[in-house]
């Protein structure tokens, strides 16, 4: 067996419960329902789960109702407060959550979750496994032996017996005597008074036990010894509510909790309601969140009350003097933070409600503009008050700072205004400091940065169904929720930029790409691409009939009529009646239906499982592109506006949401033909400029590695040369199965392929595999150096950066657990590949803007997608642009190989390639 599959891996989920709901803030769903602890579990087990990829994993919680230890001791965690209410409300859909991800889920009446892991521990010790324990509970120490190590991942670290001793200053085997001695306030174990961790450990190395400690009490000096000898009697009791039992009756074996593959129906469904926008994106990337504020976008919203930061003057400005005052202040200062408040979250549609403004730390000011709330307040008249906020504006040296600016830049667009001189954005900065944060919306980086919880828009516009419009607000509550906006991007600029100024890399990729794309983005949010209705409804209607087609099909290999979209139905089907092999099971032990099992299931010739298959991806082509695109079109624009984000992947890509342009289908037939339903405006021309294996050049800059680098000089065809090289023969006489197994060494290297992954790839043996691979290195000796040396420098400072200087942190490349280090090696070697990739498009994005919008108005950016920029043209200007663009792209990053830029142009998407 593999590593892996002689592992089990163990979460005791009662303890991080617990631990994620007091260490992260009260967030809340989009409905008010808490979801904090819920986020911190699951981020957890996401996080297990990716590290150590295991085979057999179990959560265990307490079940509810007494235990055996409250029958010893009536006052056993009776210190404890009851369960939070926002606490016990999470229970019921974390538990739904895991069993969803394929985690078995384990709970046991009558014990604690901690007996239940002790016994699976030693059960699964005695079956051979290696057993990984996943809490933040000390009294599991007293597991830990060769077999068995805890892992805390809050704290991130891990203890073995050298572990256990150094912590606690005694081994493993008598962490039971500590806790005895020492007590436990939080589970109400006596112990012995004035007995502390220093003075237990002293006597247990002294003495041997806590039964030797006991019969030479006498011996102990001092009032610690009148306590132990005071407290004799009550030593049995705190060692066996210490004792954590291993030999309780369990419903599951070790080896029954086997991983099963994510139900991504029903995660879609959880994320969806706990707001888990990132993840939700996920397992479904059309789908995109519309519930929380822009600022917040994110982000979940923060569900606590907070007045206004602390010694902070919030003002309103409701007449003209004040304003002028204000604008005198604004054009004299240094740089001065905004935020605009509107009545939509679509920048399309988006109006202003009000703006505020801050020009020093703690003095922020909010202007209503549209308010028709229940006090109809005094308000300056928007258009007018606009344009005399214009000059200010637009004045590309009068510096503005603010959070997400991005959207306001859409927004004030829509008011024929055009915001320039942006020069910060706290989203930006707090990125470019750290790609790999989690999230970088305005609560979180307040909260991680300030220590400090902003006003949260539910609680000025109320939650659900009676959540009211920003309009309706009344004027105070208005007014500190807002300029408080202001004024915490202000404060975060303050924190955040010092940070940032000092690392020159970071600070050149944040001031030459980062601030300067975000009007880019912008205009081509705005542009928006034309998509077809008719043609996509037409998709549709072929796609309704090709489903049918696949669904009688399915009804003849089954047998009779059955619901191909339930996975009860399709198991009796399958493994019932049809007799097929189970090759995993769902966590309530069920036989699996998942995608993957049913692939494996027709590589091996089984009919049904792969009409299943086509049946499912037919759906989701119509479900996800051609149904609901031309839900998406603009009817003022007849186009559709996607969302880039800038802020979201670790290694510099954009991504896209509503829809995701990212992700339309390209290798299947009936993907290809939705791209044709994305067509130019009339008398034009779409046109794609795409880089051409962008990572294998970067590879082979970053590498030095003459062989590749000469390659590409020469515009060889890199697969068929790597394909001589590995095989020893030449160019010319490469078969197609040798270029294919050479891409995908080329293509594998970068995103860490093993000999392993390889064979099975290219359905092959291991050991050809791995010669495969070591004649790659042989010929292209600069390539291993490469990794080797990234890898180093990684150890040594903890990232690794980018040709432009872009730092891509890899916090687990000195992990103790070698999968995680594994997994930050690979990371390691493949993000500046990645990274660079993503400079390169963003800064040929950059030049591209500009040449268009001095010189060619008739060219217009309408989408980026992964390192393809994508155009609308002129019909008459299509070679001169084509030839411009070839330049910008080919010369916007200096490398030792060229970049190529492959360009073509058509009548729709699918035709420009």
């Amino acid at each position: 067996m593999t590593s892996s599959e002689k592992r089990l891996l163990l979460v005791d989920g009662s303890s991080y419960l617990y631990r994620a709901y007091h260490a992260l803030p009260p967030l809340t769903s989009a409905e008010g329902d808490p979801t904090g602890a819920i986020y911190g579990v699951i981020s957890m087990l996401r996080r297990l789960v990716a590290d150590y990829e295991p085979i057999y994993m179990g959560v265990v919680f307490d079940a509810p109702g007494k235990t055996f230890r409250d029958e010893l001791f009536a006052e056993y965690k009776a210190n404890r407060p009851s369960m939070p209410e926002d606490l016990a409300a999470q229970i019921k859909p974390l538990k739904k959550a895991v069993i969803a991800m394929g985690l078995p889920l384990v709970e046991v009446g009558g014990v604690e979750a901690d007996d239940v892991i002790g016994t699976l521990a030693v059960r699964g010790r005695s079956a051979g496994m290696e057993l990984v324990i996943s809490t933040g509970d000390k009294d599991m120490a007293q597991l830990v032996n060769g077999d068995v190590t805890l892992l805390n991942t809050m704290s991130n670290t891990v203890l073995d017996h050298d572990a256990v001793v150094e912590k606690f200053g005694v081994p493993p085997e008598r962490i039971i005597d500590y806790l005895a001695l020492v007590g436990d306030t939080s589970d109400n174990i006596p112990g012995v008074p004035k007995v502390g961790p220093k003075t237990a450990a002293k006597w247990l190395n002294q003495y041997g036990s806590l039964d030797a400690v006991r019969d030479r009490a006498d011996e102990i000096a001092g009032k610690v010894g009148e306590s132990l000898r005071e407290h004799l009697d009550a030593l049995d009791l705190s060692r066996q509510l210490a004792t954590i039992h291993c030999d309780v009756e369990l419903p599951v074996t070790p080896g029954d909790l086997k991983v099963a593959d994510p139900d991504f129906e029903a995660l879609t469904q959880l994320f969806r309601r706990f707001g888990f926008n990132a993840w939700l994106r996920e397992v479904d990337p059309t789908v995109v969140d519309t519930q929380t504020s822009p600022d917040h976008s994110e982000g979940e919203l923060l569900d606590t009350h907070n007045p206004a930061a602390p010694s902070a003057h919030y003002s309103c400005i409701q007449d003209q003097a004040t304003l002028d005052e204000w604008i005198t202040r604004l054009e004299a200062a240094e740089v001065f933070a905004f935020d605009l408040e509107t009545d939509s979250l679509n920048y399309m549609e988006a109006r202003i409600v009000g703006a505020s403004f801050a020009v020093k730390s703690g003095e922020a000011a909010y202007l209503p503009l549209a308010h028709a709330g229940p006090d109809q307040p005094q308000q300056l008249d928007r258009d007018a008050t606009l344009e005399r906020l214009r000059p200010l504006l637009e004045k590309l040296d009068t510096h503005k700072l603010g959070q997400n600016l991005k959207y306001d830049t859409s927004v004030l667009a829509n008011h024929g205004i055009t915001l320039r001189g942006v020069v910060h954005d706290t989203m930006l900065e707090s990125y470019c400091l750290d790609a790999t944060a989690n999230r970088h919306d305005m609560d979180t980086l307040a909260s991680k940065y300030l220590g400090y919880q902003p006003i949260s828009y539910e609680q000025v516009a109320g939650k659900g169904a009676k959540q009211i419009t920003f309009d309706q607000v009344a004027l105070a509550e208005a007014t500190d929720y807002a300029a408080e906006d202001a004024d915490v991007a202000l404060r975060l600029h303050e924190h955040l930029w010092p940070r940032l100024a000092e690392q020159a890399g970071p600070r050149s990729i944040y001031e030459s790409i980062e601030i300067p794309l975000l009007p880019v983005l912008s205009r081509i949010e705005r542009t928006g691409v034309r998509v077809d209705a008719e043609l996509l409804g037409v998709q549709s209607r072929e796609l309704a009939e090709t489903m049918q087609q696949l669904e009688a099909q399915a009804y003849g290999a089954a047998g009779g009529p059955f619901n191909l979209g339930s996975p009860k139905q399709i198991q009796e089907i399958l493994y019932e009646r049809q007799g097929l092999p189970v090759l995993s099971k769902t966590p309530k032990g069920a036989p699996s239906t998942a995608e993957s099992v049913l692939e494996e299931l027709a590589a091996q010739g089984h009919e049904l499982p792969q009409l299943i298959l086509d049946y499912r991806g037919v759906s989701k082509l119509r479900s996800t592109y051609t149904d609901k695109l031309p839900t998406l079109i603009n009817p003022n624009t007849g186009r559709v506006h996607t969302s880039y984000h800038q802020a979201i992947t670790a290694t510099g890509r954009l991504s896209s949401s509503d829809p995701n342009l990212q992700n339309i289908p390209v290798r299947s037939a009936a993907g290809r033909r939705i791209r044709r339903a994305f067509i130019p405006a009339e008398g034009h021309r779409l046109m794609a400029a795409d880089y051409s294996q962008v990572e294998l050049r970067i590879m082979a800059h970053l590498s030095g590695d003459e062989g590749l680098k000469r390659a590409f000089a020469e515009g060889q065809d890199i697969h068929a040369a790597t394909a001589a090289e590995v095989f020893g023969t030449s160019a010319e006489a490469v078969t197609a199965d040798q270029r294919r197994a050479a891409k995908a060494i080329n293509f594998g290297l970068i995103y860490g392929m093993s000999a392993w992954g390889l064979a099975r790839q290219l359905n092959i043996e291991r050991g050809e595999a791995q010669r495969y691979v070591d004649r790659y290195f042989e010929r292209y000796p600069g390539v291993r150096a490469f990794m080797d040396r990234t890898r180093e420098t990684a150890r040594q400072q903890g990232y690794v950066e980018t040709v432009d200087g872009r730092r891509l942190y890899v916090p687990e490349i000195n992990s103790r657990n070698n999968q995680r280090r594994q997994y930050a090696e690979r990371t390691a070697i493949n993000a500046p590949m990645q990274g660079t990739a993503a400079d390169i498009i963003k800064r040929a994005m950059i030049a591209v803007d500009a040449w268009i919008t001095a010189e060619s108005p008739g060219t217009a950016l309408v989408m980026q997608v992964h390192d393809e920029l994508v155009l609308e043209v002129l019909d008459s200007q299509v070679q001169d642009v084509a030839e411009r663009i070839r330049g910008f792209m080919a010369e916007a990053a200096s490398l030792d190989v060229p970049l190529e830029v492959e360009i073509g142009v058509g009548e729709n998407w699918d035709d420009a390639h």
